[in-house]
């Protein structure tokens, strides 16, 4: 299990590293994220190497929460006085991402000339 931590660790570092090197305007752990899974369509071992640590932080992914809730239980005046505004602003921003989640996707669907409108479950698409 230690191993595996650590190869996910490297990963995020290799990223961070990377980030602030090139000046990205990507989070590093972000970076580190795609550099993981690039490594592990590369080389399936890797995959098998972390997939119990992986598995376990999946399983107790909770925990990485409860400091966002300490934040929100030590900020309760903030919310009462702007929870309306907050609610509004997450309402909006949700309804926005979904839509040009939707129009990204008929745009791809556009661009690569699928029409199929089973080609989603089955992975092809009329040409």
């Amino acid at each position: 299990m230690i191993p595996g931590l650590a190869i996910i660790l490297c990963f995020q570092l290799a990223g961070e590293i990377a980030t602030r090197a090139l000046g990205l305007p990507v989070p590093g752990p972000v970076l580190g994220m795609i550099l993981m899974v690039a490594a592990c369509a590369m080389r399936p071992r890797l995959t098998a190497r972390i997939r119990p640590v992986a598995e376990g932080l999946l399983a107790n992914l909770s925990l990485f929460f409860v400091p966002a809730g300490v934040g929100v239980v030590a900020h309760l005046a903030l919310i009462r006085e702007q929870g309306v505004a907050l609610a509004v602003a997450i309402a909006v921003s949700t309804v926005l991402a979904i839509a040009i989640g939707a129009l990204v996707f008929q745009w791809v669907s556009r661009l690569t000339g699928t029409t199929d409108p089973n080609a989603v479950k089955s992975g092809w698409g009329a040409r």
